[in-house]
């Protein structure tokens, strides 16, 4: 049978172990500050330290290098992570190539001053950045398969190794995400990703449901039909379900789960459509954020939404003009069909709320351009109705390495969003990103309520820090954070 050019899902990924030892014969890295460069760095390699440099340094007996780590904070340990995790998959692609023994295990020695929080900083840029997402014919390059981070001397292993337990699992979670935004949507269907949503929920006390079209009908979601209503592969609501014994709180967390938009009847230019791609990174944030909060075992109950569909163009599209009624009652007036993000997510969220009476609810949506051109790409759109709750969202983002920004529910815009035939209209006048999120309050019954914008840095055109080309999987690791430290 032919070998199937499609990656694993979920990837693999380096392992990290953490010591008190080194391992013989396995090559060392050392990890400085800036400044603090070793006398046994040669001059002419002008190594300063500084954040993400990585230096081979010459010797017979084996390779060994120094990475900088600027000033040592938090990022600069996962920028360095990921960049040392690069140069030494090179290394060991180089060596293999050239008949050598191309290392399978390195080892980290970080700075005498690390703490745990460090290392962990540093396991989550080397899981990361060196994630690889490729379907070609050629065979895989040889790649360094486990990372040996190496703790002071005295110091407590457990307590390091439980920080980079956790920070490898909120890792694998990122890499989850970043592995169903990568995958093409000529394979990427609704279906695919309900199907990959069961297959990897495979930790004890994660449960998956799946909802097909017939079932969408009888309870008339109009946002998710009218959407998916244009495609051959029909669409679908993802439900995942994580109840712990004795838990008084209830999270609801609610993607987007586009799978490739063309922008229906409001056709999209040609020249960014293959990105669309990844306009369901909000759903693959949500099932990958389940299996790792399912994984760290909080207790915290938490469902987890995602409505499916795929925006295309055929003779049974919806169209600007049309109203639809969603789950629950609601009508919206359709005034662009490339808006198809809201329209699902309303659906979910009426739904979510009725049913499941959460105590609070997070959406999570690739929604507007409007967020690129005000946050850029590296910089997620935080809109919320209680400070508190922005503020832990915030926090959590700020923990994990993912960045936030606050955002305004200006109220001179609410009455936009009223509509002349309908309840509401789907693309009101006004700042895009601000009325999109006061379109999605109409749903939310008052609870609660954040929306995560990440249009910008769901996708990244090239590496940088611990994020690859590609889906960069944002947002996922925000939510586990939230939902781990809920309540305490």
């Amino acid at each position: 049978m032919a070998r199937s050019p499609l990656p694993s899902v979920p990837s693999r990924l380096i392992d990290v172990e953490v010591a008190d030892r080194a391992k013989r014969k396995a090559p060392e890295a050392l990890v400085v500050t800036e400044g603090a460069v070793p006398d046994e760095v040669p001059v002419e390699l002008a190594f300063t330290g500084k954040q993400g440099d990585v230096q081979l340094l010459p010797g017979a007996d084996g390779p060994r290098w120094v990475v900088g780590v600027g000033k040592g904070d938090r990022r600069h340990f996962r920028a360095a992570g990921a960049a040392f995790v690069r140069a030494a998959h090179t290394y060991a692609d180089v060596e293999a190539d050239s008949g050598g023994r191309p290392p399978l295990t390195v080892q980290v020695r970080l700075p005498e001053s690390a703490h745990a929080g460090d290392h962990a900083a540093f396991a989550t840029g080397a899981v990361l950045g060196g994630y690889r997402y490729r379907m070609t014919e050629s065979d895989e390059p040889i790649r360094v398969r486990t990372l040996r981070l190496l703790v002071p001397d005295g110091a407590a292993v457990d307590e390091y190794a439980s920080e980079v337990e956790k920070a490898c699992e909120l890792a694998s979670a990122t890499a989850l995400a970043r592995d169903v935004a990568n995958t093409p949507s000529n394979v990427k269907s609704p279906d695919w990703l309900a199907r990959t949503a069961e297959r990897v929920a495979d930790v004890p006390g994660l449960s998956v449901t799946v909802r097909d079209e017939t079932w969408l009908e009888k309870r008339r979601f109009g946002g998710i039909l009218a959407v998916g209503g244009g495609s051959a592969n029909p669409p679908r609501l993802v439900e995942l379900s994580y109840r712990p014994r004795g838990a008084t709180a209830h999270v609801l967390l609610v993607g987007k789960g586009i799978t490739f938009d063309t922008g229906g009847l409001s056709l999209k230019p040609a020249a960014g459509m293959h990105l669309m791609r990844t306009d369901m990174s909000g759903g693959g944030a949500v099932i990958a954020a389940m299996r790792s909060i399912a994984a760290l075992k909080p207790g915290v109950r938490v469902t987890g939404l995602v409505p499916a569909a795929e925006n295309h163009v055929s003779g049974s599209s919806y169209r600007p003009g049309d109203v639809v009624r969603h789950y629950g009652g609601r009508t919206t007036q359709v005034e662009n069909t490339d808006a198809e993000g809201r329209m699902v997510l309303a659906d979910a969220l009426a739904y979510g709320i009725e049913t499941h009476r959460p105590d609070v609810v997070i959406d999570v949506a690739t929604l507007t351009g409007a967020m690129k051109v005000a946050l850029g790409l590296r910089t997620g759109g935080l809109f919320a109705t209680e400070d508190t709750l922005a503020e832990r969202l915030r926090a959590a983002g700020d923990e994990v390495g993912e960045q936030w920004w606050r955002m305004p529910l200006s109220e001179e815009h609410a009455e936009a969003v009223r509509a002349d035939i309908a309840d509401v209209r789907q693309c009101p006048p006004g700042p895009g990103g601000i009325t999109a999120a006061l379109f999605l309050r109409e749903f939310t019954d008052g609870l609660p309520w954040a929306h995560l914008d990440i249009a910008g840095p769901a996708r990244a055109e090239g590496a940088y820090d611990e994020v690859v080309a590609g889906g960069t999987g944002f947002g996922a690791r925000t939510l586990v954070e939230f939902v781990t430290s809920y309540g305490r």
